[in-house]
């Protein structure tokens, strides 16, 4: 949760269809992309034909067993674990379907427990991980979806995991959308990458009702305690984050993450 997955529902849906962006103003991202986990996801999956999207956020253990009998793709999206835990802080306030989440302070340390909404952080991203040679699967990280300026230096910042990336992925919308191109044998049109620019950048999804959550009933999410769609940055959890949180975050992150094969894929400072 919190790491991108609207933003991929929308850029996966350029993709499919060529460009046009008719689909992404005019269906809902959750008819386009099905969750997995909701009641209404078999019905709306009868009629339509392959290649099907699929949203879930479940984890590993509950999944994996039957994707591994499949034929499907899985593209698992992973973000800075910081900005996560203040990302799905502020939509606790909006969803009415979770518990209100108190102080920061107190939510941070659920998340750090792992006693939030899928469980942990932690245990979720190591187990999509170790399926790496079970499933056909890419990995890709909200921090690279973000366009850079061709001026600005790259970050050093993310390290891809080698055995699910064969190559270091550029850290822009453009390189990444070529890599899921590739990944998913769907031809990128002539148009597409354009259309993908424009149509997936922050600011235009914030205001697509098809993405935003604006359509959502207000007794299933209070738009009033603010926006789905809130900031679309990178590091929003430097002001968010006091030194004595940074401290203990740091510490479970090593506890938890420094065995594994991405030892250091975000700024932790």
């Amino acid at each position: 949760p919190s790491a991108g997955t609207t933003w991929m529902q929308e850029i996966l849906t350029l993709l499919f269809s060529l460009g046009d962006a008719r689909p992404a103003k005019t269906i809902p991202n959750w008819e386009r992309a099905p969750w997995l986990e909701q009641i209404y996801c078999r019905e709306a999956l009868r009629d339509t034909g392959s290649p099907r999207l699929l949203t879930t956020h479940l984890p590993a253990p509950v999944l994996a067993p039957a994707l591994q009998r499949s034929k499907a793709k899985v593209i698992y999206v992973a973000r800075n674990p910081k900005d996560v835990a203040v990302s799905f802080y502020h939509f606790h306030h909006l969803a009415k379907f979770l518990p209100d989440p108190s102080s920061f302070d107190a939510f941070l340390r659920q998340f750090l427990e792992g006693t939030v909404h899928y469980g942990s952080w932690f245990e979720h991203v190591k187990g999509w991980l170790g399926q790496r040679h079970h499933l056909d699967i890419l990995y890709v990280t909200y921090e690279e979806l973000h366009q850079v300026s061709p001026a600005a230096p790259p970050s050093p910042s993310l390290s891809p995991c080698p055995a699910l990336t064969e190559l270091l992925p550029p850290q822009d919308l453009r390189g990444t959308a070529q890599r899921l191109s590739t990944f998913l044998g769907c031809p990128l049109a002539p148009g597409t990458l354009a259309a993908l620019e424009q149509h997936c950048s922050f600011s235009a999804m914030r205001d697509n009702a098809m993405a935003n959550y604006s359509l959502i009933p207000a007794e299933i999410m209070d738009h009033s305690q603010g926006r789905f769609m809130r900031k679309g940055v990178v590091g929003d959890w430097r002001s968010h984050f006091s030194p004595e949180q940074n401290a203990l975050f740091n510490r479970r992150y090593q506890e938890e993450m420094g065995d594994t094969e991405l030892p250091a894929p975000w700024p932790m400072a």
